[in-house]
């Protein structure tokens, strides 16, 4: 059978036990069943990289594909269908048109609400999200339907990091009702602030914030708990710490928003 005798003791000798390989790859699933237990939104990529991170080990982010695979795991995140195109706006029009790759921060910054339920109440939370590395810059939340205040604190905060900055930010937004109010137009018009904002109905023209409201409900459901929280609004701040300077995100290479401004130069 061409097979030398050492070899093949070797091979009868280990007979019944797992080598290496496969005593790796077991520690390895057990490391990803722990991880998922506290992160059951992440996708193996995301899994891979709290891992790597905690562990210091090197590994694929394939193998971890296995793991979760011979495990039977699944991000239990879900995902959405966007719609059709709506019309312009007759003021502000898309000036972003699918170009969101800033070169510095609050070069773009998106912003919009979403709501969050809680023990029987809709809370609504406003933030700004600079696109250079997806970092939540501000953000207020609101126990009242229909509140303005969040939306111009947060316009406040964007004005205040902007002051000395000779460039100017586009603010991109959808259509709301707030957002195309004069009220809003005067607040910053004499600040180095260019409006943009998406097509009516068209969620495809604030991609990055969008799918980033998904996917930070998601997490505050499957992972947090949020429900069980004492103070909504403590969790909130919490949660935004965390997202700004623990989470990796797979748009910069895993690494968190902070991190990833920090190591371009970005203070």
């Amino acid at each position: 059978m061409c097979v030398n005798r050492s070899g093949y003791y070797k091979w009868k000798s280990r007979q019944g036990s797992k080598n290496r390989y496969e005593k790796y790859r077991e520690l390895i699933t057990g490391l990803v069943l722990e991880t998922y237990q506290k992160h059951k939104s992440y996708g193996y990529h995301r899994l891979a990289t709290v891992i790597r991170r905690e562990t210091g080990w090197t590994f694929s982010d394939n193998l971890v594909h296995k793991c979760c695979k011979l495990a039977g795991i699944k991000s239990k995140a879900r995902h959405y269908n966007y719609r059709r195109t709506g019309e312009e706006h007759i003021i502000y029009p898309n000036r972003i048109a699918g170009k969101w790759n800033a070169s510095k921060p609050l070069e773009i910054v998106v912003s919009d609400m979403t709501n969050i339920k809680y023990r029987g109440k809709n809370y609504e939370w406003t933030y700004l999200l600079d696109t250079y590395n997806n970092e939540i810059m501000a953000h207020h939340l609101s126990e009242k339907q229909g509140d303005r205040k969040p939306y111009f604190h947060c316009l406040n905060d964007l004005i205040k990091k902007i002051k000395e900055q000779k460039t100017p930010t586009v603010l991109h937004t959808d259509q709301g009702t707030i957002y195309s109010s004069k009220a809003f137009e005067e607040a910053h018009k004499d600040y180095n602030i260019v409006r943009s904002m998406s097509r009516v109905g068209t969620p495809t023209d604030n991609p990055i914030i969008e799918s980033i409201n998904g996917w930070i409900k998601e997490e505050m459901r499957i992972d947090f708990q949020y429900w069980k929280t004492e103070n909504l609004f403590d969790f909130v701040n919490q949660y935004v710490k965390y997202y700004n300077t623990e989470r990796p995100a797979y748009a910069l290479d895993y690494q968190s928003p902070v991190q990833y401004r920090t190591e371009r130069g970005f203070g």
